[in-house]
């Protein structure tokens, strides 16, 4: 009873601030209002509701996506904004809509996925060329790769005067998602859900690669298949809602600080914790400058990029002692 006591607290809490997300915004919606007013409850349904499934599935994509990055990869400093997978996905994108604007949503996002599977197998090729001496290292390189092709798409976009729309679709914020417009993001779901069952064999595949064969997993389909769940994950989040920095960085760091690094047993935690956060960034961007709004992104990568350097520091002193 006393392991079921934090988490009901938890769900809670987080349903509380899905409660706040649902009640604030431009438009004066309160309960009242839904139960007399038709057009405050069509607003709701078309805006309010739309926009927060967006995060929590958002959320729960990006976070997942990072705990099984760091799993696979051994480090905790990567996740799909510090391998290059999220640039790449952008430059699939935009390579899209050059060759055919009119592409339905489904091949954008197949697009996104395809390109950021290869960015991160390209990650992990150089990788294996680099010789290591921190893990710090790491996300340098993925860093490095994804500057490296974000300017080729910046550049790309600059000749074929598609900056406007780089910049917003990379803005990473939720106030031009409405009903109509965010359902492939539910496929996410489908996703977190065979990571659970597969989490098992992350957990192998992150002992390393001699250690999970002597287990008798079969490593290379096991990380093949993490790299496209992930991949897939972000090509679909970045088509939905845009990019969401260090969000896959924060929660899984925090949780497995405190509960250890079993995949399976930390997702629940992972895709509570990164929903809270989410909505927090989420909602102090919709009132700091109310009845303006700034991008979800921009809020949460001040935090990410603080818990960031913090690990690093800590990394650093470790080496150290």
């Amino acid at each position: 009873m006393r392991r079921r006591i934090p988490a009901a607290l938890a769900v809670l809490l987080v349903l509380a601030l899905v409660c706040a997300s649902l009640l604030v915004g431009g438009y004066d919606i309160d309960v009242p209002a839904l139960l007399t007013d038709p057009a405050a409850r069509n607003m709701f349904l078309i805006s309010r509701v739309p926009r927060t499934l967006a995060l929590v599935f958002a959320a729960a994509a990006m976070a997942v996506s990072g705990l099984i990055m760091q799993m696979l990869v051994q480090n905790r400093f990567v996740e799909p904004t510090t391998t290059g997978t999220s640039e790449w996905a952008a430059l699939g994108v935009l390579l899209l809509t050059i060759g055919a604007p009119a592409a339905p949503p489904l091949v954008r996002m197949s697009v996104a996925s395809l390109f950021a599977l290869a960015g991160s197998m390209a990650f992990l090729a150089v990788l294996g060329r680099v010789a290591l001496r921190s893990q710090v290292i790491v996300p340098i390189v993925g860093i490095m790769l994804g500057a490296v092709v974000g300017a080729v798409t910046l550049y790309v976009a600059a000749r074929t005067d598609l900056l406007q729309m780089l910049a917003t679709w990379r803005s990473g914020g939720f106030s031009s998602v409405v009903r109509g417009g965010y359902e492939p993001i539910w496929v996410v779901a489908g996703i977190v859900a065979v990571l659970y069952v597969a989490a098992d064999r992350f957990t192998l595949a992150g002992l390393g690669r001699d250690t999970a064969t002597g287990l008798g997993l079969p490593y290379r389909r096991t990380l093949f298949t993490g790299l496209a769940l992930v991949s897939l994950a972000t090509g679909v989040t970045a088509v939905v809602v845009g990019f969401l920095p260090f969000l896959g960085l924060i929660v899984p760091n925090m949780v497995s600080l405190v509960r250890g690094d079993d995949v399976r047993k930390n997702l629940f935690w992972v895709v509570l914790g990164s929903v809270a956060l989410l909505i927090v960034c989420d909602l102090i961007g919709r009132l700091v400058i109310f009845p303006m709004e700034i991008p979800v992104s921009v809020v949460l990568g001040v935090v990410g990029a603080a818990v960031f350097v913090a690990m690093t520091l800590r990394q650093h002193g470790r080496a150290r002692v």
